[in-house]
């Protein structure tokens, strides 16, 4: 079962391949057919309203069954900025480093009980034959640091830090792959998306 995933963030494309691929889903890119999806505007206010757009526009392109998300962090100190710009934030010529810099200098002087801040993740499939698109969100709950640790995943995870088991903290870029899925907004809203999609499947 081949499905077009609509994202060139190649972190992102890994993370949804791992767990997509129990399901028989075969994720691909519009690299691996030899094209080039249309760049979508991301007009929506909220994190489904641009997973749709994105998906819709890679189903249209392509004729496959099209996979897209839209994801963000949502600060609380900060109501709730940067949210659906989390990508955005900081202008165009601003890298994940760059962002991670300006959210600490923004957050700069909260205290840690006032640092509460969730990862949001909204995941939409289009169908090609105009069945009704599956969607999908999920939520991940922590504190935004006030230093950077970890060297995986990638967007605000160095600065994103959750509760663990045994009381202590640790950043989502902190984590394996398998621990980050277990818990992640991304692998939340992708669990609730298999169960929509078996269901589809009957």
């Amino acid at each position: 079962m081949k499905y077009i995933i609509a994202t060139h963030n190649v972190a992102k494309l890994r993370e949804l391949s791992r767990i997509l691929e129990p399901l028989g889903i075969e994720a691909v890119t519009d690299r691996d057919l030899g094209i080039e999806l249309p760049e979508v505007d991301e007009t929506g206010t909220t994190f489904a309203e641009n997973a749709f757009l994105k998906a819709e526009s890679a189903c249209k392109a392509t004729g496959l069954p099209a996979i897209a998300d839209d994801s963000g962090i949502v600060v609380d100190a900060l109501n709730g900025a940067p949210g659906v710009y989390s990508a955005r934030y900081g202008g165009p010529d601003c890298d994940d480093q760059g962002r991670n810099l300006l959210l600490l200098r923004e957050m700069d002087g909260v205290p840690w009980e006032k640092r509460t801040a969730h990862y949001a993740c909204a995941v939409c499939c289009v169908f090609p034959d105009n069945a009704p698109a599956i969607m999908v969100e999920g939520e991940m709950h922590g504190y935004v640091g006030t230093e950077q640790h970890g060297d995986r995943g990638f967007g605000y995870d160095p600065l994103f830090y959750v509760l663990q088991d045994d009381g202590t903290y640790k950043t989502a870029a902190q984590l394996t792959d398998e621990e980050k899925d277990a818990i992640s907004h991304r692998g939340n809203a992708l669990r609730l998306f298999k169960q929509e999609l078996l269901t589809r499947m009957g």
